[in-house]
């Protein structure tokens, strides 16, 4: 294989920070991922990780978000980008039991092998990996 040659695939998308973008975000991902078994899990995460974008971030003020979907032979990675405009990074929480938010970052991390948290203040991107290669002892990467 030439030295700049690559077997990953990636998309991106850039939507206005609508609520009703959570749902084209949804579909975009399972038209990319259609056949694999790993699509309702990615499905799933971009709900979550674009939702927060919209309820938490400037993305929802008039604002926009960014997708980003990595495909490889070992790894999706799927990346959700938004404005900041908030003092704290996302992370995982523990909500009280009648709390109404605070269970989707923790939920991401249950449902991937790994999620990282980049940026600053000005906008945070959210990367959730999802490992082909789950077998015991295997290493994906």
């Amino acid at each position: 294989m030439h030295e700049y040659t690559s077997t990953a695939r990636v998309w991106g998308l850039t939507c206005p920070g609508f609520p009703e973008e959570v749902s084209r975000a949804r579909r975009w991902t399972r038209d990319i991922l259609r056949g694999s078994p790993l699509a309702d899990d990615a499905e799933l995460i971009v709900s979550e990780l674009s939702a927060n974008a919209i309820l938490h971030t400037a993305s929802g003020w008039a604002g926009s978000f960014h997708l980003a979907l990595a495909v490889s032979p070992k790894v999706v990675a799927l990346s959700v980008t938004d404005e900041g405009g908030t003092g704290t990074a996302p992370k995982v929480e523990q909500p009280s039991m009648d709390a109404v938010h605070g269970r989707g970052l923790g939920m991401v991390s249950v449902i991937a092998h790994r999620v990282v948290v980049h940026g600053s203040h000005s906008g945070y991107t959210v990367t959730a990996e999802l490992f082909t290669d789950t077998q015991p002892g295997g290493h994906p990467c």
